[in-house]
């Protein structure tokens, strides 16, 4: 199982292909605070519903300092397809050899309906202006997510 962060940690930089071309870098941000949330697969149920709530809540955590990045290993189209569908509002990044969710301990064995496999673990990483986690959340549930998060953050 890949290492878990923890608030104090450097978080992990990358780059990576968004929706709409182009790509997106974590270093990019430094100066504000980044929520990057992993979620497993893109116009799923539960993906959609924490999607939507990311995209319902984004004036109140961008009035509150903080960008918002979901990842997830789907590729590019699939992620322009969900965005459009959702009407999203902020960037979607592929991470389709999840390089990226080892490298922040969202990728690891997991427990789906009584069985074990290997794969994306829904997970939210609170990076702070400089570039260091400030809140580290694994295995959240989708539904209601979102709501804990902003209460947690005060946003």
């Amino acid at each position: 199982m890949a290492q878990r962060l923890a608030p104090g940690d450097a978080a992990p930089e990358f780059t990576l292909p968004a929706v709409g071309g182009g790509t997106v870098s974590l270093g990019d941000l430094r100066g504000q605070k980044v929520i990057v949330y992993f979620y497993p697969k893109a116009s799923t149920p539960g993906c959609t519903k924490e999607a939507c709530d990311f995209r319902d809540s984004l004036a109140s955590l961008q009035s509150s300092g903080y960008a918002v990045l979901g990842l997830s290993p789907d590729p590019v189209s699939a992620l322009e397809k969900f965005t459009a569908n959702e009407s999203l509002n902020f960037p979607l990044l592929s991470d389709e050899d999840h390089q990226v969710a080892e490298a922040y301990g969202a990728w690891g064995e997991k427990k789906n309906y009584g069985r074990v496999t290997e794969g994306l673990i829904r997970s939210t990483i609170v990076v702070d202006e400089d570039g260091a986690v400030e809140l580290a959340q694994y295995n959240v549930k989708a539904t209601g997510h979102v709501a804990r998060l902003r209460d947690k953050l005060g946003a």
